[in-house]
């Protein structure tokens, strides 16, 4: 895989956080998330290495599974894959 470069690498993690906020906001409604944030942290040597992590803080009445955050996090990793395919095409 070729080397990507920061604005390959911003536009990854970009559309890896609206994947994200995609999943959430189809399960919760904006007005019970009190605070959301979404880190995408890539390490590049021989391999791209990436990590999501997604902190979702909800309203105390909200009725959202525990996992929503997880869920999350594994729909921007899903959107990161399909956003390298054409990189690796490149190899």
């Amino acid at each position: 895989m070729k080397k990507l470069n920061d604005q390959e690498l911003e536009k990854i993690s970009e559309a890896a956080a609206v994947a994200a906020e995609n999943c959430i906001f189809s399960q919760v409604s904006k007005k019970e998330v009190i605070d959301l944030e979404v880190n995408v942290k890539f390490l590049q040597e021989d391999d791209l290495d990436v990590n999501v992590e997604v902190i979702l803080l909800l309203d105390e009445l909200s009725k959202a599974r525990e996992t929503l955050a997880d869920e999350a996090a594994e729909a921007a990793l899903l959107e990161i894959d399909e956003n390298i395919k054409p990189f690796l095409a490149n190899d």
